[in-house]
């Protein structure tokens, strides 16, 4: 029997109707950008995935959990656009200083090999986050704005040479 094929439609018929738009503003944004889209089913849901560049490395996805839906960002290149953190709503900022550390730089045989973790100053602190979990934030009206900005300064960085 073949494999049901995921739609996009599927994925935001099953989104909060309050954030529809916004993700399917993000959804087209990131597709005009020349990103490839994956999904998948997990267990809370939808992963809906936007790859980017030669590298195919992941941008961003969206994924359901319990509290919603969240966009995780991928911010490979922070350190070029680290002053755009700066600018971020407190909320934000908080998930970012409470995310894990990263085990690469701190117990380097218990990362995963393709992390290579994210280094950037937040409030003249300096981080070092796991890839994975640093920049996931909550999709609400608040922090709506700031993750389109912040998926523009990394195709950006992506787009002059970074990863």
């Amino acid at each position: 029997m073949p494999k049901e094929e995921l739609s996009f439609e599927d994925f935001i018929n099953d989104v909060d109707p309050r954030y529809r738009d916004f993700a399917t503003q993000t959804h087209e944004y990131m597709l005009g950008e020349g990103c490839k889209l994956k999904m998948q089913l997990a267990k809370n849901g939808y992963v809906v995935s936007y790859s980017h560049g030669k590298t195919k490395r992941v941008v961003m996805n969206f994924v359901f959990r319990k509290s919603g839906l969240i966009a995780r960002i991928y911010g490979d290149n922070v350190g070029q656009y680290e002053n755009f953190l700066e600018t971020l709503p407190e909320a934000m900022k908080k998930d970012i200083e409470n995310s894990p550390k990263c085990k690469r730089f701190n117990e380097p045989p218990g990362c995963n090999s393709k992390c290579g973790g994210n280094v950037f100053t937040l409030g003249g602190t300096l981080y070092q986050k796991c890839r994975y979990n640093c920049f996931m934030f909550n999709v609400n009206d608040e922090c709506i704005p700031f993750i389109r900005g912040f998926l523009e300064h990394e195709l950006q960085a992506r787009e002059n040479g970074g990863i």
